[in-house]
């Protein structure tokens, strides 16, 4: 089993930055990829960005050039810098591990951007 802990949400003025952290534990051997995903009301979950063991990132195009996902490996947690933030952007946030093609999640951090 893997557990994942976020943290970071926040209220935000549009224009603001956040920037969310998932810590990993558990058997985080083999996690081949973590990503962050998003549920805003009414929508579905969606990715928002992905990062695998070799550093290679993806993003969702209404996300690039605004957030940026990180990675410490040495403290088995995931970060997701996000700036220029608009009020479209206001979701549950998630993270997510892909473990062998097992999927963990964790339990959501909300974000909410004001106009």
């Amino acid at each position: 089993q893997v557990q994942l802990v976020e943290s970071g949400g926040g209220l935000v003025q549009a224009g603001g930055s956040l920037r969310l952290s998932c810590a990993a534990s558990g058997s985080i051997f083999r996690i081949i990829a973590m990503g962050w995903y998003r549920q805003a009301p009414g929508k579905e979950r969606e990715l928002v960005a992905g990062i695998t063991n070799a550093g290679t990132t993806n993003y969702a195009d209404s996300v690039k050039g605004r957030f940026t996902i990180s990675r410490d490996n040495a403290e088995n947690t995931v970060y997701l810098q996000m700036n220029s933030l608009k009020p479209e952007d206001t979701a549950v946030y998630y993270c997510n591990a892909n473990r062998l093609g097992t999927y963990y999640w964790g339990q959501g951090t909300q974000v909410t951007v004001s106009s």
